[in-house]
């Protein structure tokens, strides 16, 4: 079994500030780990220095068993690349090298001895990876995941896969898999309930030592038996589990601000017996040794410096406004979306927040794809209400618009913002020192808030929101289910967010069967056929 020994890292990306000082942890082995903290502190880059994605500026990783990754968007995998490619992804290096090889071998393989020898070769060194055998385990991982062979499987695109089915298929061959440890970025996520459930229990089951990052609280509320926190260039580590993470919070930050409260007084009692010995020094000579004593005590105090601050509170402040539009916002009529959502009415009264929830590949987001004007093949008719202006989250923050622009430049050019006007906006999100990056090398929570700040200064009056809490810390999921309090407008939402679903008025169920149903109270599990009202 593996276990993970982070010793005194430290990381700043390249003209960048540091993100990670001297960090130290252990991960034992069995061991179910969450990595948690705000937006943007660091903890995707600290899965892809422990993977060896990236360098440490300082210290160092050291692990032992195999690593399998999880990438926090693992639909990265475009331009028609396949299933297979998508297992080939996160299997051992030595199988992705064996593969490669074979495939350029199978490419040029003609009638001359001289490529056939290499074919030959190419094939007695995949089988030797234990190509042939993987195999065995990705028919039960595709059977599992899509309800496939791997025969079926292997040749069809990941771009006809839904977000869950990316997801489940790719946990399905790291916890089959031969790696002794599972590095997981968001594993949760795009995943239904009934799924989160099942990845706790393959979790729990599992010898593997996992670490992983989520802002699921009931995942990790079922799963972690140790919690550790990155925040303020800094890691600590509650070795309880997730139950009693608040209150060690809450514990440590107390500690912190008394150590930092005795650490002053000290210092200011050391200041002030420095200034009482010089003006006794200036009259008597025999104090002279006690002042410079005390000179350098004070000196040493000052180099080692303070304890380390507690750590700032989060102060995310959402305004979505929204604005008075006509009584009906959305009217459905025998809207059939292709392929997946029988026929079905619906209406959506202004003000009404509505959560669309279903299993994976229900038709959810193609619905709200649809509402946001793409052009989504289906039958029926529908139409928004008068001054409805529609807002649209898209789920997985693949925005190819704002690729290669910064937060600022984005939030003044779409605006009309002076750049002062633009860093205030992005402030109140806690974005403005991401403000200068890149939207592409943004954390997945800060595309999120970003995102939310352009609905917020669109002026949209319906809000179409995909999954808006996957990748949002606590304190980013909470200002947004207070913002949408206060908003004057209509919400429809798919979510898997139990908490977050907690505060919709209804809720429309796209069943695994094609039909659509609606219900006063959240049904999570599959929908049965003909029930709700």
């Amino acid at each position: 079994m593996g276990h993970i020994e982070v010793s005194r890292l430290t990381y700043a990306p390249p003209g960048g500030r540091t993100l990670l000082d001297g960090v130290s942890f252990r991960v034992g082995a069995g061991t179910k780990a969450a990595l948690v903290g705000p937006n943007g502190a660091g903890k995707t880059t600290l899965l892809r220095l422990i993977a060896g994605d990236i360098a440490p500026s300082d210290g160092g990783v050291t692990s032992s068993g195999g690593l399998g990754v999880m990438r926090q968007f693992i639909g990265h995998i475009r331009d028609g690349r396949t299933v297979h490619d998508l297992l080939l992804s996160v299997a051992p290096a030595r199988l992705r090298d064996a593969a490669d090889a074979l495939a350029r071998a199978e490419s040029a393989l003609s009638e001359s001895e001289r490529s056939q020898l290499a074919y030959a070769q190419a094939i007695t060194d995949y089988t030797d990876a234990g190509g042939y055998d993987i195999e065995i385990v990705w028919d039960t991982c595709t059977t599992a995941a899509l309800g496939l062979r791997f025969d079926e499987a292997k040749d069809r695109g990941v771009t006809t896969l839904s977000g869950g089915e990316q997801k489940r298929l790719v946990l399905e061959a790291l916890l089959r898999g031969p790696d002794e440890i599972l590095l997981l970025d968001e594993p949760d996520n795009y995943l239904d309930v009934p799924g989160k459930e099942r990845l706790a229990e393959r979790l729990c089951g599992t010898s593997k030592t996992v670490l992983l990052v989520s802002h699921d609280r009931q995942l990790l509320a079922d799963t972690a038996d140790r919690v550790i926190t990155v925040e303020s260039r800094d890691v600590w580590v509650h070795g309880g589990g997730f139950a009693g993470y608040t209150q060690a919070r809450r514990d440590r930050t107390d500690r912190l601000h008394e150590l930092r409260r005795r650490w002053d007084d000290e210092h200011q009692r050391l200041r002030q017996l420095v200034h009482t010995l010089r003006q006794r020094a200036t009259n008597n000579d025999a104090v002279s040794s006690a002042y410079q004593a005390a000179r350098t005590r004070l000196q040493r105090f000052e180099e080692a410096g303070p304890p380390r601050s507690a750590p700032k509170e989060q102060n995310v402040r959402m305004r979505l406004r929204g604005g008075r539009t006509g009584k009906r916002s959305l009217i459905c009529e025998s809207l059939e979306l292709t392929g997946l959502v029988r026929p079905f009415d619906l209406e959506v009264w202004y003000g009404e927040r509505v959560a669309v929830l279903g299993s994976n590949g229900s038709g959810k987001s193609t619905f709200l794809r649809l509402l946001a004007g793409d052009d989504i093949p289906h039958d029926g008719t529908f139409r928004l209400g008068a001054r409805v202006v529609p807002g649209h989250f898209v789920q997985t923050h693949v925005r190819h618009d704002l690729q290669g622009r910064t937060p600022a430049q984005i939030v003044m050019a779409e605006n009309a913002l002076t750049r002062n006007d633009a860093m205030a906006a992005l402030a109140r999100y806690e974005l403005a020192p991401a403000g200068s990056r890149p939207f592409e090398t943004l954390s997945g929570g800060q595309q999120a808030r970003l995102q939310i700040l352009l609905l917020e200064l669109s002026g949209a009056t319906l809000l179409l929101l995909d999954e808006p809490t996957d990748n949002l810390d606590l304190a980013s999921a909470e200002a947004l289910q207070e913002g949408l309090a206060s908003y004057s407008g209509t919400v429809l939402a798919v979510t898997h967010d139990r908490w977050f679903a907690a505060e919709f008025d209804r809720y429309l169920i796209l069943g695994a069967d094609g039909d659509v149903h609606e219900s006063d109270e959240p049904i999570w599990a599959p929908f049965p056929v003909g029930g709700g009202r």
